[in-house]
């Protein structure tokens, strides 16, 4: 077993209906429609979206207030121009601006959104890492 990896990631969702769309919108295509929930094939990961209060109640806290701000999901891009192009592709879909794509203080380029869940998602540039023609991250330098 290897210990250090994450397979899926599920996102608490108000509406499934709505967060379909706004995904769909994005680009992406679910790769298994369950009854009551979604999964997309991302490389080497899965994400879920999976109604709130089904959520909750598979924890094992039903009743429980899921919330969304504390955790940022990230899509790394080969240029800014990329990051532009993603996040008013973002907008379009239905996200809120959070932060406007820049420069930072590290020597990349970053912006932020809100999916309409509430999920913040950070869409960069790094020129210091490796990023594969399907966007898998590497943090080592290519060999």
């Amino acid at each position: 077993m290897t210990p250090q990896r994450v397979s899926l990631i599920t996102l608490g969702v108000a509406d499934l209906t709505r967060a379909r769309a706004f995904y769909a919108a994005l680009g992406w295509t679910a790769g298994d429609e369950t009854p009551g929930v979604s999964f997309f094939q991302l490389p080497g990961i899965a994400l879920c979206l999976f109604p709130l209060d089904d959520l909750a109640k598979d924890q094992g806290r039903e009743g429980a207030a899921l919330g969304t701000g504390a955790i940022t999901l990230a899509q790394n891009f080969a240029s800014p121009a990329d990051v532009d192009a993603a996040f008013a592709a973002a907008l379009a879909a239905g996200a809120t601006a959070l932060k406007t794509p820049e420069p930072v203080f590290w020597g990349g380029y970053s912006g932020y959104y809100a999916d309409p869940d509430g999920h913040v998602w950070e869409l960069a540039h790094n020129p210091f890492w490796h990023l594969a023609a399907d966007g898998t991250l590497s943090l080592a330098a290519p060999e």
